[in-house]
């Protein structure tokens, strides 16, 4: 199917949405004119209007939205011919290969993502200025072959004029959005105001000594909820109906990528970018955002530039999420088939013998990459963030976060202890309380599943021992980094381990220190605890009396 029977179809679901509006409408004036021949009139007619009125406001801003929305450009850094040639040089060259003309723009984004753009005239029937994304992250986890299939695929989009439709397509899924959006919300604000009538009623009714009634807003804004499922039900079907075409199209752009950049570097870069959307998640969670409890930022250009060092210790791990490819989309109406099914396709394609081709990596396209990482935290983060004082090293970032937490830290059982106890909770007290055989008493008063609470004896204590001995481990912890004992190893291939500096070797098993300090735990907790490991773990100073 061309660009312009695309561009008709797009249009007919389009005037579909016109007409339902239409239809709606015409029922709402054609009940009122209705009950006026039939004789209502006066107050019960009045009511009657009104209620047409009110529910044909959100279908006429739905059909008054004309201008299609234009979304904004995502924070990033947009680069000139002059400021990154190779990349620009590798465009143009994709683009010509792929028989489109380059974008006007690119703008490197902080996303795991590419995408083109273009903006449309004339239902998208007239070419505009195009626009490329491209994420500094896709850069850092790809070779330039597979760049170099992503952007033939993003072109390919070009040449099958699909970008040019998406504003027409946009329009009407904003135009259905909005108009269920705001029927939801008189739907919802009806609700909230029938439960504040009643719930004043009852408020009444207990003033006077009566009993109050349950509240019940079922029955409220149920009109507008009626409404807004009748454009569900549309807004479904229009999505729907481009669904095939649009997944056509993904396998088409596919095709077009693997002929140009390779079929081997195509069907590679399919399986690379969802781990790398995976792996920059988890590197933000746990890396890059690690100090900002404690207003403590990477060092310069690491806060994205340190995602190339995680891809690099981990990469045997990545080598087996390569292998665990999805097989659904990641919606039901989701524009892109399955990973999977992409991979298939590419991989059944005959071999071309371009397996060996620019294997480096794409970070290297651009002219100064520690300066584009470093200007590119100067586009994405806020300008409080920006304010932060910077690590000398990500060792320092990891402890300042840790020492953080730890002084922080509050479990279940710190509230329980200090409850029982009528005490802060410390170590020194939960230990004595240990001691004095109470610490099953103590595990009563920690939140319990009603299976736990209803056990006795044995099972209490084997339901409730997991949950005591993290809490545990987490309190002796705390002891040693409140008197600065606590080390934490930084590691770019594994979690941060921690280190108790001082333990005598007799204290510590084989298998390490941390393997001693669970030991020392299990005891505490045991049917008949036993303090006496833990405490010779302790540290002199440490040493709870």
């Amino acid at each position: 199917m061309g660009a312009t029977l695309r561009a008709l179809r797009a249009l007919v679901l389009l005037c579909g949405f016109y007409l339902l509006s239409l239809l709606l409408l015409a029922v709402l004036a054609g009940a009122d004119v209705a009950a006026y021949l039939w004789g209502l009139r006066g107050p019960a007619l009045l009511k009657l209007v009104i209620v047409s009125a009110l529910l044909a406001v959100p279908v006429l801003r739905g059909v008054m939205m004309l201008r299609t929305p234009r979304g904004e450009d995502p924070p990033g850094i947009e680069v000139t011919e002059a400021d990154e040639p190779g990349l620009w040089a590798l465009v143009r060259e994709l683009a010509a290969a792929t028989g489109t003309r380059a974008p006007d723009r690119i703008l490197l984004t902080a996303d795991v993502n590419a995408a083109v753009g273009e903006h449309s005239r004339l239902l998208g029937l007239l070419p505009g200025p195009r626009r490329l994304y491209l994420g500094v992250p896709l850069l850092t986890g790809l070779t330039e072959a597979q760049l170099r299939s992503v952007l033939a695929h993003e072109y390919g989009h070009f040449t099958g004029g699909d970008t040019r439709l998406s504003a027409l397509v946009v329009r009407g899924r904003a135009q259905i959005a909005r108009v269920i959006g705001q029927f939801r919300a008189k739907a919802d604000g009806k609700v909230a105001a029938e439960r504040a009538r009643q719930e004043q009623a009852s408020a009444e009714r207990v003033a006077k000594g009566k009993k109050a009634r349950n509240v019940d807003t079922g029955g409220a804004g149920a009109t507008y909820r009626m409404m807004a499922s009748v454009y569900t039900l549309y807004g479904k079907l229009y999505l729907r109906a481009s669904l095939t075409t649009a997944r056509a199209q993904e396998y088409a752009a596919d095709l077009a990528a693997a002929r140009i950049a390779g079929r081997d570097a195509t069907a590679s870069a399919l399986r690379q970018i969802p781990v790398l959307a995976t792996s920059h998640e988890f590197y933000l969670d746990s890396y890059a955002t690690l100090g900002l409890p404690v207003h403590l930022l990477p060092p310069r250009g690491q806060f994205f530039g340190g995602f190339g060092r995680l891809l690099t210790a981990r990469e045997a791990e990545l080598v087996k999420l390569r292998d665990r490819l999805p097989t659904e989309p990641a919606s039901p109406y989701g524009s892109h088939p399955p990973i999977a099914e992409r991979v298939r396709r590419i991989e059944a394609l005959p071999a071309d013998g371009r397996a060996e081709e620019a294997t480096g990596t794409a970070l290297a396209l651009l002219t100064d990459p520690q300066r584009t990482l470093a200007a590119l935290e100067d586009a994405v983060l806020s300008d409080e963030v920006l304010a932060f004082r910077r690590a000398a090293e990500w060792q320092e970032l990891l402890d300042a976060s840790m020492a953080e937490g730890m002084s922080s830290v509050n479990t279940p059982l710190h509230r329980a202890l200090a409850d029982y106890t009528g005490r802060p909770a410390t170590l020194s007290a939960l230990l004595e309380v240990i001691d004095d055989g109470r610490l099953w008493r103590l595990a009563e008063r920690l939140p319990l599943s009603e299976q736990a609470a209803a056990a006795k004896g044995r099972a209490f204590r084997e339901f409730v021992r997991p949950r005591l001995h993290g809490s545990l481990r987490t309190m002796v912890l705390a002891e040693f980094s409140a008197r600065s004992l606590l080390q934490w190893e930084f590691s770019w291939a594994r979690a941060a381990t921690v280190r108790l500096p001082g333990w005598a070797s007799e204290n510590t098993p084989d298998d390490g220190p941390e393997a001693a300090l669970d030991a020392a735990v299990d005891a505490a907790l045991a049917d008949h605890p036993d303090t006496a490991p833990l405490r010779a773990l302790l540290p002199p100073a440490a040493t709870p009396v």
